[in-house]
């Protein structure tokens, strides 16, 4: 049996393995977890999004986007569309607080560099949700540091908590497939 060596493109090991890359990620880190934060905080603040009149913000973004899908090449595409309409408007006092919590929580994550891989999924994962309701902003830029960020999570992290939950992590799950467990 023949065995193959693939050896990893130099560049790639950096920003993907390598620790020294990682003061790289903290800037990109710090400036995307800032990004969310700060959106989360105005939100936060805001009658609109938490509070009183928490939902009519979004009520008002949702009935914006809904505009946005007629035409020959609609902004929003018809099914995302239909999911606002029926799931996200009749609770949008419910979503109007998870986006407030999740900008807040991902962004201070992110800061922090906890989890790091995993809240870039999350931001990434409401960048695009806000793509596809036809809202560019910063968002296309975002999304593309947020997959960046997922990709090298090995390092993105180092200069933050991740250099001590993470190993903590592995530990933790490998011990659990041991048959005996070391004191």
């Amino acid at each position: 049996m023949k065995h193959y060596t693939i050896t990893e493109w130099p560049v790639t090991h950096f920003f993907t393995a390598d620790r020294h890359s990682a003061i790289i990620w903290l800037a990109i880190r710090l400036y995307v977890g800032w990004q969310w934060l700060s959106a989360g905080i105005e939100k936060l603040s805001n009658p609109a999004w938490v509070g009183a009149d928490a939902g009519s913000a979004l009520a008002g973004f949702i009935q914006g986007t809904l505009g946005k899908t007629g035409g020959a090449h609609p902004d929003v595409q018809l099914w995302y569309a239909s999911f606002l309409r029926e799931a996200v408007l009749p609770n949008v006092h419910t979503w109007s607080y998870a986006v407030v919590a999740g900008e807040c929580l991902v962004g201070a994550a992110l800061i922090c560099g906890f989890l790091v891989g995993l809240s870039a999924f999350f931001g990434g994962f409401m960048n695009l949700n806000f793509m596809l309701a036809g809202s560019v902003s910063t968002n296309p830029i975002l999304f593309t540091l947020a997959i960046l960020l997922m990709l090298s999570w090995r390092v993105a992290g180092w200069l933050g908590a991740d250099r001590v939950i993470l190993p903590l992590l592995a530990r933790r799950a490998f011990m659990r497939w041991l048959p005996i467990h070391l004191s």
